[in-house]
């Protein structure tokens, strides 16, 4: 290892070290040595490789250091050529080594970080929906890649520097002792003067790139935001594109004057150090110099010595700061176990049952809820936040019964905010009811396998999610085998074939992000193509049909009528068309189950219902009330 690298390595480790002081305990490094444990083999073999790569560092000066004395002495051509070629050996095994070495730490590295992103990943699809309501995405999707990262950095560089180093300083001091322990003493005396800058600029800088990090994780918010096709659309709508603009440009020049100032910092750093240890350099050749002359010291011995001393300032300065490099890597482990320690509110049990065969009811018994509160289902770090929120949430259910017989279809019906997407939410186990019970077939879906309730449950929501991706794999969500004639058949009962073969892709066409490239209808259409190619026995639409026009809701509803003969169907309803197709009509308000019976007999009650059919759907006009 050069001075110049050596001199990066010190600044390094010095701005990494200002990252995290934090102590971790045995438990912590417990789980670490978990996740280790299936790479113990390749570890062993790296840090083998890692201690025979530090004793061929301090091979090449020694035997540079005995060719110059056979020159000097007898100028032996038999025994210079034998070091040469011995010089030459050292160079191809460390070669080798070298290339196996970084093998091994990229399988090392690699398996870990595939290791700790599936765990992550795999824990994160089992949290209930309000852990994403909560958490910012970008914070989560950060676990899975600087701080996973981060954690790979304790075995492939900490761990390895650490060994490799303490064998270089130690094969390295005790040749240098042996040689002349004078020049060593004094290459010692000025390792403070190597080290202090480091400490203090790495300090420095290290402000600085958290600064320009702050500024950086603030553009990649924006510019995820507004790049998005709704963020762009509200930007243009409010016409702010010009202060946008500013904005994002007064925190990109302040990440470039940050920039200037790091590469001058860093810049004058490295020439203070090359210049320290070049005087080292000096010193150590003029004191054996002067030994030389005086016939107390072999001239070999002053190169090896001046050759000894490059590889003697790198593994010193890391060794110094070995425990923050260590604590730093450490911060990325707890990040990550930060995450995998948060239970799922929403778990399955060992023993769970399946829905019997056949049609499915599903009974609402006294159903009492509330939306969790922060503190049971997020992270103050994922949501950015100081501390959580620990107060519960307001109950929204207040004892909510009612049946949905198999076959049936039930509308709920109420105004904006009664609680209706709720108790949608409930039948998949969304979320689960604080007191009371959902039923399926007679089942508490508490004790229902979660594969059950996907085979069983078919739900579209008001917003039809879809993916970036072709028509094709968003259909194929739901039913990964299907054949194309199984995706046309769906299409065509969501009224969107001729759509689709009218595009010059077909089903390969892209939708966009989140099916922007396709109209609020279509879009819409798609979802309710993707759930009928599902044929689930239990179908709840949550305002399904909310954002169609006169004509698309004409054409979806005669597809839901053929979809959904035979299967039961929980439906929030938004317009006349479906309130009057289905078999009981149960009106929501307040959290509670206020009128339940057929359009006609809640019309003939006089009460909640037929306010609202005379304010809203005696004229089929749309409004807010009753979506």
């Amino acid at each position: 290892m050069d001075m110049g690298f050596s001199h990066w390595m010190a600044l390094e480790s010095a701005m990494h070290g200002e990252k995290s002081r934090k102590r971790f305990t045995k438990a912590t490094l417990r789980r670490i040595a978990g996740f280790a444990r299936p790479h113990r083999k390749a570890l062993i073999a790296f840090l083998v490789l890692s201690v025979v790569s530090a004793i061929l560092a301090v091979a090449t000066p020694v035997l540079a250091g005995w060719v110059v004395d056979a020159l000097i002495e007898d100028g032996s051509e038999g025994r210079v050529l034998w070091l040469a070629g011995a010089i030459a050996l050292v160079a191809i095994l460390d070669a080798v080594i070298g290339i196996a070495e970084r093998w091994q730490s990229s399988r090392i590295g690699e398996g870990l970080i595939l290791d700790l992103r599936r765990a992550v990943f795999g824990h994160v699809q089992r949290m209930p929906v309000a852990f994403f309501t909560r958490t910012r995405t970008g914070a989560l999707v950060s676990r899975l890649n600087s701080d996973v990262i981060g954690a790979q950095r304790a075995f492939t560089w900490t761990l390895s520097g650490v060994v490799s180093n303490v064998i270089t300083l130690i094969l390295t001091l005790a040749v240098m002792l042996r040689l002349s322990w004078a020049i060593t003493g004094l290459a010692l005396i000025l390792l403070p003067i190597f080290v202090i800058p480091a400490r203090r600029m790495g300090s420095r800088l290290a402000h600085l790139h958290q600064e320009a990090a702050d500024h950086n994780a603030a553009m990649t918010t924006q510019m995820t935001e507004r790049f998005s096709a709704p963020g762009a659309t509200l930007v243009k709508l409010f016409g702010r594109p010009a202060r946008e603009e500013a904005e994002f440009a007064s925190r990109a020049e302040r990440v470039a004057k940050i920039g200037v100032r790091t590469a001058m910092g860093q810049w004058v750093f490295l020439t203070a150090l090359t210049v320290v240890s070049s005087l080292a350099l000096a010193l150590v050749y003029g004191l054996g110099g002067w030994l030389a002359l005086r016939g107390r010291l072999e001239p070999g011995t002053v190169v090896t010595l001046g050759l000894l001393l490059t590889r003697l300032y790198a593994p010193l300065t890391a060794l110094a700061s070995a425990r923050v490099d260590a604590m730093t890597a450490l911060v990325s482990f707890e990040r990550v176990f930060e995450v995998l320690d948060l239970e799922p509110l929403i778990t399955e049990k060992a023993d769970a049952a399946t829905v019997p065969d056949g049609p499915v009811s599903i009974e609402f018994g006294n159903v009492h809820f509330a939306y969790p509160s922060a503190d049971k289902v997020s992270l103050a770090s994922l949501e950015e936040v100081a501390t959580l929120d620990t107060r519960s949430g307001v109950e929204v259910l207040h004892g909510v019964s009612f049946k949905v017989e198999p076959g049936q279809l039930v509308a709920l019906v109420g105004s904006s905010g009664a609680g209706k997407s709720t108790i949608a939410s409930l039948v998949p186990r969304l979320y689960d009811v604080d007191d009371g019970e959902v039923l399926l077939s007679g089942i508490d879906v508490r004790d229902l396998s979660f594969d059950s309730l996907r085979q069983t449950l078919g739900m579209v929501t008001q917003d039809g999610h879809l993916f970036h991706d072709s028509i094709r794999e968003n259909l194929r969500f739901a039913a990964p085998e299907a054949t194309d004639d199984e995706l046309w058949e769906s299409l065509r009962k969501a009224r969107l074939a001729t759509l689709v073969e009218s595009l010059p892709d077909g089903l390969d066409t892209v939708v966009g992000e989140r099916g922007y490239r396709l109209s609020g209808g279509e879009r819409q259409r798609l979802t309710i193509a993707r759930l009928l190619l599902a044929k689930p026995r239990v179908v709840i639409l949550d305002e399904a049909t909310a954002h169609l026009d006169s004509t698309s809701e004409a054409a979806v509803q005669a597809a839901l009528v053929e979809a959904l003969a035979g299967r039961t169907a929980l439906v929030i309803a938004h317009r006349l068309s479906t309130i009057r197709a289905a078999d009981a009509i149960v009106v929501i308000e307040d959290g509670r189950v206020a009128e339940h019976g057929t359009h006609t007999e809640l019309l003939a009650l006089g009460g909640r219902y037929a306010e609202l059919y005379r304010t809203q759907f005696e004229d089929d006009t749309p409004a807010e009330a009753v979506a």
